[in-house]
C-alpha cells in the first residue's frame, strides 16, 4: 500500500484546486431579479388566483351540465340471460333481450354510445400486466415468457392468440339501437371504427403480416372465453379485424376504477337521424354474453353528448372552484 504522504504535492509542483472558475457563471454572479414579497403583492397574486379558479371552475361545471346523457342499467332488465351465464358451460348458447327506454327531449348534435361495467376492477396489478404487446404487435413471440399466464397456452400446446386476462375478458355483448315511430321500427345506424386512439391503432397494435388473417393465425386458438377467434371480430371490413379491431383496442386500455365506461358505437348522422336522435320511443336488442353476477357487478348503456371540456364529468370544474375558494379564503384571512 503506498504512502498517503506520496500523493501530496512536491516542492515547486503547483497545488490542485477544486475551485470552479473565476466567472461569473459559476461563480453565481450574473444579474437576477430577485421579487420582494410585499404584503399587496402577496395579496394581489392570491386574489387574482382564486379569481382565475373559480372563473374556470364554474365555466367547467356549467360545460359538464349542458352535456345531454341517459343510461339504461339492464343488469336486471335482462335477468334470464344473466341467469343462463352464471354456468360457464352456456358460453355457447345465445340469449336476446330487449330494453325499452323514451327520449322526452331531442338529443341534437353528435351521439355517442357507451357500455358500463360497474364493480369489475381491471386496476389489478396481476391483470394489467397480463398481456403481451409483442404478440399485439404481430411478431412471431415465444407468449410463455411473457406476463399472459395462465391464459398463455392450451394442455395440447397451442397459443392463444390474443393472450393474457385482459384479453380474455374482454366485452363481448353486442348493442342495437332501434327508433319506433308510429308503427315502424327503424334501426339507428352506428359507427364501430374510428371510436380508439390514433396512436392505438396505428402504432401499439398490428395484425401478423400474411396473405390474409386466418392464414396470419393459423396455429393459434381463441382465448378460453372468447365464442369466436380473433380473426372473426369483424369480418365485414378487413380494416376492423384481428388486432385492430376497435373494440378489441378500446378495452385493452384498462381502467383505473372499479365503475368505468368505454365508448362502444357513436351514431352516424344521416336521414333522420342528421341531426341527433329525435324524441321517442327506443329500443336496446342485446345480444347477452358478458356474464357480472359472479363478481356482483352491473352492466350500463349510456348515451351522451360532449362539450368543448369533455364529457358529464364536473369533477375538474369542482376541483378548480375549491382551489379558488381556497386562494380567496387565505387572501381574505392574511388581511385581517
Amino acid at each position: 500500500m503506498k504512502n498517503k504522504t506520496s500523493f501530496l504535492p512536491q516542492e515547486g509542483e503547483a497545488r490542485p484546486s477544486r475551485c470552479p472558475d473565476n466567472s461569473a457563471f459559476k461563480q453565481q454572479k450574473l444579474p437576477a431579479w430577485k421579487p420582494q414579497l410585499t404584503i399587496a403583492a402577496v395579496l394581489s397574486s392570491f386574489f387574482l388566483t382564486g379569481v382565475f379558479c373559480l372563473s374556470v371552475g364554474v365555466c367547467l361545471i356549467m360545460s359538464a351540465n349542458s352535456v345531454r346523457e341517459i343510461q339504461i342499467d339492464y343488469s336486471d332488465k335482462c335477468s334470464d340471460c344473466s341467469k343462463l351465464r352464471e354456468n360457464s358451460s352456456n358460453w355457447n348458447k345465445e340469449c336476446h333481450c330487449s330494453v325499452n327506454f323514451v327520449l322526452k327531449e331531442d338529443i341534437l348534435g353528435d351521439v355517442f354510445m357507451y357500455y358500463g361495467l360497474q364493480n369489475f376492477y381491471q386496476n389489478h396489478r396481476r391483470y394489467v400486466i397480463s398481456r403481451s404487446d409483442a404478440q399485439l404487435l404481430g411478431r412471431n413471440v415465444n407468449i410463455q415468457k411473457s406476463y399472459c399466464a395462465p391464459f398463455t397456452t392450451y394442455r395440447n400446446g397451442t397459443p392463444m392468440a390474443p393472450c393474457g386476462a385482459i384479453a380474455n375478458s374482454m366485452f363481448n355483448d353486442t348493442i342495437d339501437l332501434f327508433y319506433n315511430l308510429n308503427s315502424s321500427v327503424i334501426q339507428v345506424p352506428l359507427l364501430k371504427t374510428g371510436n380508439s386512439w390514433w396512436t392505438d391503432k396505428n402504432v401499439k397494435f398490428r395484425n401478423p403480416k400474411s396473405y390474409n388473417l386466418s392464414s396470419a393465425f393459423a396455429g393459434t386458438a381463441r382465448p378460453p372465453y372468447w365464442q369466436k377467434p380473433v380473426y372473426l371480430l369483424d369480418e365485414e371490413d378487413e380494416r376492423n379485424n384481428g388486432y385492430v379491431n376497435d373494440d378489441f383496442i378500446i378495452w385493452m386500455r384498462v381502467s383505473a376504477f372499479a365503475t368505468f365506461r368505454n365508448l362502444y358505437r357513436r351514431v352516424r348522422r344521416i336521414r333522420q337521424f342528421a341531426d341527433g336522435l329525435p324524441a321517442g320511443n327506443y329500443t336496446f336488442h342485446i345480444s347477452y354474453n358478458f356474464p357480472v353476477t359472479k363478481f356482483k357487478g352491473r352492466k350500463h348503456v349510456i348515451l351522451s353528448t360532449v362539450v368543448w371540456s369533455g364529457g358529464s364529468n364536473p369533477f375538474l370544474g369542482i376541483a378548480y372552484v375549491v382551489s379558488g375558494t381556497a386562494a380567496t379564503l387565505t387572501e381574505d384571512m392574511q388581511t385581517i
